[in-house]
Parts: C-alpha cells; sequence; structure tokens
C-alpha cells in the first residue's frame, strides 16, 4: 500500500496536527519539540535519510538518534487506530477488516497449538484481527517465547520490541508479557493494514522496517520475492522462518 506524498499530505497534516501540538506542548517545558516537517517526510516515506529500524537488526547510534521511527509516526495516527477510543475514524484496513485482507492460507482455523501464553495471544488476536498463528510465529521468531530475552541491537521481550517503538505503542515495560504481546501485535497489525494485507510485505516492514520496504516500490507479496536481494539478509531469512514457525501453530 503505498502513500502518494503530494496527495496525502494535506490529510495527515490535518490528522497529526492535535496530538503534534499536545506534543510539543507537553515538551516545551524540557525545551525539546517535535519537529512536524520531520514527522511528516518520515510518515509519507519522503526523507531519504530516515533508515528504519528492524526489531532485531543492528543500526549505527547517531543514526538512530536523529531518525523517526516508522512504528511512532503511525502512532502519531492517534485516533485513527486506537480500538478503545469512544469514536475510531477507521483507515483503510481497519480491524474489522484486517483478516478479509489476509489470504485464506494464513487465517486460522480456530485452533492452534498452545503455548505459554494462550489467553494474551488470543486477546491480542481479537483486538487487532491478526491470526492467533501468525502472532505465536513472530514470537516464536523473535525470542523462543523468552520474555526475558534482549537482542544485541536493545530489542526486548517476545516480540523484540525497541524502546523507541514500544513507547510509541504505550508499552512501559517490554518485558511484561501482556504489554509486548499487545504492542508488538498492534505493530504487526499496522504493517498489515499499511501493506493491503500482504503478509510477506508486512514482515518484512516488522524486521526492516515499513519506510524500507515502502521504498522497494512493490505493492504485493510476489512483487517483493523478486526484489528480495534488496533487502537485508537478515530479512530476507525472516520472512521464510517466520512462514515456517506459523505452520507449527495452524491445526
Amino acid at each position: 500500500m503505498q502513500i502518494d506524498p503530494r496527495g496525502s499530505r494535506q490529510l495527515l497534516e490535518l490528522q497529526l496536527t492535535n496530538s503534534l501540538n499536545e506534543t510539543n506542548a507537553s515538551n516545551a517545558a524540557s525545551g525539546s519539540t517535535v519537529d512536524f516537517a520531520s514527522v511528516m517526510d518520515g510518515l509519507l516515506g519522503t526523507n531519504p535519510n530516515s533508515l528504519n529500524t528492524t526489531e532485531g537488526e543492528t543500526v549505527d547510534s547517531a543514526e538512530v538518534s536523529k531518525r523517526s521511527s516508522d512504528g511512532l509516526l503511525w502512532l502519531q495516527l492517534g485516533s485513527m487506530y486506537n480500538p478503545d477510543a469512544d469514536s475510531v475514524s477507521a483507515p483503510k484496513g481497519d480491524v474489522g477488516s484486517l483478516s478479509s485482507l489476509l489470504t485464506t492460507a494464513l487465517v486460522d482455523s480456530g485452533a492452534s497449538v498452545p503455548t505459554d501464553f494462550e489467553s494474551l495471544i488470543a486477546s491480542a488476536s481479537a483486538k487487532y484481527g491478526v491470526p492467533e498463528s501468525l502472532i505465536k510465529a513472530v514470537i516464536d521468531t523473535e525470542s523462543g517465547f523468552d520474555p526475558n530475552v534482549v537482542s544485541s541491537a536493545g530489542a526486548k521481550g517476545l516480540m523484540q520490541l525497541m524502546d523507541g517503538t514500544a513507547a510509541g505503542l504505550g508499552v512501559s515495560n517490554a518485558y511484561d508479557p501482556a504489554q509486548n504481546i499487545d504492542g508488538g501485535t498492534k505493530y504487526l497489525s499496522l504493517q498489515l493494514q499499511r501493506f493491503g494485507g500482504e503478509v510477506k510485505m508486512a514482515l518484512a516492514a516488522y524486521n526492516a522496517g515499513p519506510g524500507r520496504v515502502s521504498r522497494l516500490g512493490v505493492s504485493s507479496d510476489a512483487e517483493l520475492m523478486s526484489v528480495l536481494n534488496r533487502l537485508p539478509s537478515e530479512t530476507q531469512a525472516y520472512i521464510s522462518k517466520v512462514e515456517k514457525a506459523q505452520s507449527k501453530y495452524m491445526i
């Protein structure tokens, strides 16, 4: 799902203005503000310097300090994606219709191999419209179901959330399985929505960053596979690992 910077900027500016104003106001006391232009450039994928982090990719620390996380940028949409809000203006591919975007082969039959976090996974699946087997496969691949694992890049917990992404998802303790699974599933759901339910593209975005996937200029999983070599080797392997793991959890 590609975003046309020229056609989308005005709409996104209207959607982001209130939340960014509130953020700037709260940060004023500490002397920091949110750069609206930077947020818009990152959100629209027009900033060539905004390298998007993988949930497990090592990125130069200086680069991290000056880039915006795509996960956080998408969270700036606020009420557009908040299942707890009283009034929700859902984006294209909202929670209710997300499962219809996914290929039928990846939709749970209703039964799945149990894990130690069944109720939390089931709750997140229902809340965000992501199949339980896919959530389990990501957790399996990311952490092997170890809630205390930390990657060399600093990604934490079951679904390996980076600190910045976790904060934007409302996760205050990435080692808490309930918060981590909810936040990680929400982030995965956002990628599925952004890329029209194309699972491979969503997984690549989860690992390598949605901006990097968008810049490939592809719109389907088939097209992604034809240019897969343009993504990091870790991401190339990640997609197949998750899909292989998912087969273990589907009955």
